[in-house]
């Protein structure tokens, strides 16, 4: 206790640990040795020589009896580090977690990790982890099953289906050998089974998808699976057994409980489908009638009057047409899109939701109710008794004073259109003059129809008043920029005409009408590689239009390429092959190539279609006069007399075909035949006198009177005209009298040819039958040209006798949306 003092509460407790003592301090820097076991681990290591530090062995070590040099222990009597003795190498620390063990021997590998023995085994999923995993997977079958159902990849579908199924009876199979068969899965077996059944249904494999639906129904451990009847009522309505489609709606209407109207509603109306295909409308009126009294819906409205319309029931139509207009549609007002403050915010709100899915669900199912209420209207109309006009104005009533307001004028219009098919006219177009005062709209597209109705006319001053009507209502309406080129077209104005229906296209790329006419205006300014060019664009948007390849065919001939004429009008002939117009221009493109069999075998088909067509006929006969076979030629010669009876020449050259024939007395008779109708034609009257003289007959003094009195009269007629003093009168009397000269000079290229053709039946000395065949030079304008080449109006159809109140009625395509 002698040593130990007490502390002073002033002394630093601290105090002296940084005191040097200099004798500790030696020349470390000069000491070879220590820096040398500084930079290495020289002196980390036991000395190999010399002698061991803090022990009294020598510098050299001792070895065994084995000869083998070790280490002896310590002073301590412990062995020394990194020493081997019996066979164990020492550890240099104590701590097992550093990597080292007392089994390792010397030069063991340091692996503190132990990545020496591998990669852990896997860990084993339990039964129910299994199980989890297999209904994960048959749930992302079934997703993709449905997906690739709705991109319309239906076989894709149905093997996504069929493999979820496979996967499922796995499951069931797994489940029962892991003994949890009790928490089976029913929500995904009903899953799995409905999925295929629908695929099947979808691939429409009948047979599959009633026997998968059958399964359903029949497991009583799926609630409510008895619904399903409805689908294979609907598998077997589409195989057209009526019988058991019914049966099968009526057996899932009985599954269904009264709570659930929509649904029953729903089955309702499909068992009346199945009664209006059997044609049993009183069993069909009284299932909608039922629907119409609990739960009324359109589309069950419509049917209904289309029953009561087959039935004949008139005063019913109207009854469950005033049902019809009444039924709630269930769609908000418009005004929810209208934003109620200039908030940016709210009005990109307003506009995501204006073009969702749900507003273009709202928007088709307000189409769909104003088409089935207009259609009605056009049912209801023709049907009754009393006039037709009346009957719209009571639709038309009926409707203002609906939910629906806005169609009746869109019923107006109908109506207008209803008139002009009935060939009322005057009616039409007073209906169509009370829109003036409508909506740029309507205003727009009534006047477009006037300026129709007043060009068909031929009036075409109307018609292009409204024309200019209808494009200040609406300048973008290319129906009326149409109707104003035509009004234009007919004014031979042709540039003008081509800006118009140039407009209208900027407008419209899809108006074809304008597309047709620009053509044909580029045709009569010359414009053949434009107008060429529009038909063909014509003809890529309407394929099977024979009009379209007709002008084709016609601008090809222009430009004289004739192959591609021919070629273009065998396609009109593939469309129509009935058309003897186009067999005939057939006939006439292959005699200009000089294939006259060709030639002779299109004619024939078009006079066997067609037996009233002079050129054919002219072109048949003088072919069999040049080939010899007069007899021939006289048969067609003679139906041309028959539908030219005013036309001497054709009783003229079956005379000459008489003769020619050897047939001299009939050739005299029909000659006098001629000059009885025509006595003062000096081509028979010549023909008689040579006759005469031949002949030996006593008529002969009489006929050379007659000859030179009308030959003087010629001449006196001759002179008038070429002094202006003619009477005009008398001049059509001579031309239908048989003189030929002025058809002659105004005769066409082709009649020149016949007419040269012609002068083979005579020779050089009989001036008289030469003279008579200058009576083929005639000129005849082939119907179908000028029909073509006319201007198309803005409505393509027609308005026919027996069209049908439709969709096709003039000026739909106008109608406001």
């Amino acid at each position: 206790m002698e040593n130990v003092h007490q502390a002073v509460e002033e002394d630093d407790l601290y105090s002296g640990y940084n005191d040097f003592n200099p004798t500790f301090y030696s020349e470390f820097e000069n000491d070879v040795g220590f820096q040398q076991a500084v930079r290495t681990t020289y002196g980390r290591r036991p000395p190999i020589g010399g002698k061991f530090p803090g022990t009294a062995i020598g510098a050299r070590p001792l070895f065994s009896s084995s000869g083998s040099r070790m280490p002896l222990a310590s002073s301590m009597g412990r062995p020394v580090t990194g020493a081997v003795q019996d066979g164990l190498a020492r550890p240099m620390s104590a701590v097992k977690a550093a990597g080292y063990s007392s089994t390792l021997t010397r030069g063991s590998a340091f692996d503190p990790l132990g990545r020496s023995r591998g990669p852990a085994p896997p860990l084993e999923d339990t039964p129910e982890e299994k199980i989890k995993l297999l209904e994960k997977k048959i749930n992302t079958l079934i997703e993709e099953s449905c997906m690739a159902q709705s991109t319309g990849n239906l076989q894709l579908a149905l093997d996504k289906a069929k493999e979820a199924d496979r996967e499922e009876r796995a499951l069931v199979k797994q489940r029962e050998q892991s003994g949890s068969a009790d928490h089976i899965n029913l929500d995904l077996t009903y899953s799995v089974q409905l999925n295929l059944a629908n695929q099947y249904e979808k691939n429409e494999m009948h047979p599959e998808a009633l026997s998968s639906y059958k399964a359903i129904v029949k497991n009583k451990m799926f609630s409510n699976a008895g619904r399903l009847k409805v689908n294979m009522g609907n598998i077997y309505y589409k195989q057209k057994n009526y019988h058991k489609a019914i049966k099968f709606y009526r057996m899932a209407l009985d599954q269904v409980s009264n709570a659930h109207k929509d649904m029953r509603s729903k089955i309702k109306h499909s068992i009346a489908v199945v009664f209006i295909a059997m044609g049993q409308y009183s069993d069909a009126i009284a299932s909608l009638e039922d629907i119409m009294s609990e739960t009324p819906n359109i589309t069950a409205g419509f049917n209904l009057i289309l029953c009561y319309h087959a039935a004949g029931d008139r005063e019913k139509m109207k009854k469950a047409f005033q049902k019809l207009i009444s039924v709630p549609l269930g769609i908000s007002d418009e005004d929810k899109y209208i934003p109620p403050s200039d908030d940016t915010s709210s009005k990109m709100v307003i506009e995501a939701i204006k073009n969702d899915k749900l507003s273009q669900m709202e928007r088709d199912l307000k189409a769909r109710a104003e088409k089935y209420i207009t259609t009605a209207a056009k049912l209801i109309c023709p049907a009754m008794d009393t006039s037709f006009a009346s009957e719209f104005d009571w639709c038309v009533d009926m409707v203002k004073n609906s939910q629906y307001v806005q169609l009746a004028n869109d019923l107006e219009f109908h109506k207008a259109m209803a008139c002009l098919r009935q060939k009322d006219h005057n009616q039409a177009k007073e209906i169509l003059k009370t829109f003036e005062k409508k909506d740029s709209k309507m205003k727009s597209a009534a006047a477009t129809n006037l300026s129709f109705i007043y060009f068909q006319e031929k009036d075409f001053d109307q018609a292009d008043k409204y024309a200019d009507l209808a494009m200040s209502a609406d300048h973008y309406n290319s129906a009326a920029l149409t109707n104003k080129g035509n009004t234009v077209f007919v004014k031979q104005d042709y540039e003008k005409a081509a800006e118009f229906y140039k407009e209208a296209l900027r407008n419209d790329s899809l108006c074809t009408e304008s597309l047709h006419n620009l053509g044909l205006a580029y045709k009569r300014l010359n414009h053949l590689e434009e107008s060429l060019d529009c038909f063909l664009k014509l003809h890529a948007i309407l394929k099977n239009s024979d009009q379209v390849m007709y002008q084709l065919a016609d601008i090809y001939e222009l430009m004289g390429d004739r192959q591609q004429a021919i070629k273009w009008l065998m396609q009109v002939i593939c469309v129509t092959p009935t058309d003897p117009h186009v067999l005939a221009r057939l006939g006439k493109l292959h005699n200009d190539e000089g294939d006259k069999s060709q030639a002779l075998q299109y004619y024939t088909e078009s006079f066997r279609l067609f037996p009233c067509k002079i050129d054919v006929i002219e072109w048949l006969g003088v072919h069999y006069i040049e080939s010899q076979f007069f007899e021939k030629a006289t048969q067609y010669f003679e139906r041309a007399t028959l539908i030219q009876p005013t036309q001497v020449k054709w009783q003229l050259i079956v005379a000459s075909c008489y003769r020619k024939s050897g047939n001299y007395q009939k050739a005299l008779e029909t000659y006098k035949g001629i000059h009885r109708k025509f006595p003062e034609n000096v081509d028979c009257l010549r023909v008689l006198v040579r006759l005469s003289t031949d002949m030996d007959l006593k008529e002969v003094q009489e006929y050379a009177t007659k000859l030179k009195k009308a030959e003087k009269m010629k001449e006196i007629r001759e002179q008038k005209v070429k002094s202006g003093q003619g009477n005009t009168a008398g001049g059509r009397r001579e031309g239908s009298g048989g003189s030929a000269d002025s058809n002659h000079s105004s005769g066409s290229n082709r009649g020149e040819r016949l007419s040269a053709k012609m002068r083979s039946l005579t020779v050089s000395n009989e001036p008289y039958e030469a003279d008579s065949q200058k009576e083929l030079d005639a000129s005849y304008m082939d119907p179908l040209g000028p029909q073509i080449e006319r201007p198309k109006t803005s409505a393509m159809k027609r308005v026919d006798d027996d069209d049908d109140f439709g969709d096709e009625e003039l000026g739909d395509d106008l109608l406001p949306e």
